[in-house]
């Protein structure tokens, strides 16, 4: 679950108990990899590798999947302690041009906080935040990190069809292009 930064009083209003919580802080993550107009692509964090098995095999553009990037983009490996090992990546972009680098997901969150977009006079404090998504973007000689955080709200949300209490968007929070 995530975690919140507390100044060490006990708040006396909502206001104060509010403004104490803010800004949302994290202690693990899940972590997503997805590779999209790749060949040979091979992620691997926390130990763990992410991608195609063989070096020729291509990974599609995203276009030719169903669903937006916001549906596409998840983390199905959960409870990962903050922080293992910088992400090591290879593949080869769409030109065949073969690349290798490290993502330090532990830099690019050095100050532990959640990435969202929820104004913090709507953010819900009294359900609290479970552990954010990391997700790392390979796509053709970028790369991306984002976050997914699924944050409560106090009014209900409109999104694509569906409505609830809370708002998942993805953050980019990194991005390089090789």
């Amino acid at each position: 679950m995530a975690m919140t930064q507390n100044t060490g009083t006990t708040p006396t209003t909502g206001a104060e108990k509010m403004a104490m919580e803010w800004p949302l802080t994290f202690t693990q993550h899940n972590f997503g990899a997805h590779c999209f107009d790749t060949m040979g692509c091979r992620i691997t964090y926390a130990g763990f590798t992410h991608g195609v098995d063989r070096e020729d095999e291509v990974s599609p553009p995203m276009s030719s999947y169903k669903g937006s990037r916001e549906q596409l983009l998840r983390a199905g490996h959960v409870g990962k302690r903050n922080f293992p090992p910088p992400a090591k990546v290879s593949w080869r972009s769409r030109d065949g041009v073969p690349h290798e680098a490290e993502v330090d997901i532990s830099e690019i969150f050095k100050d532990r906080v959640v990435r969202h977009n929820v104004p913090r006079e709507d953010y819900r404090e009294d359900l609290g935040v479970v552990d954010p998504d990391i997700v790392l973007e390979v796509n053709d000689r970028t790369i991306n990190v984002y976050m997914r955080a699924l944050i409560p709200t106090r009014a209900q949300q409109a999104r694509g069809g569906a409505s609830g209490y809370s708002r998942d968007e993805l953050v980019l929070a990194w991005t390089k292009t090789y």
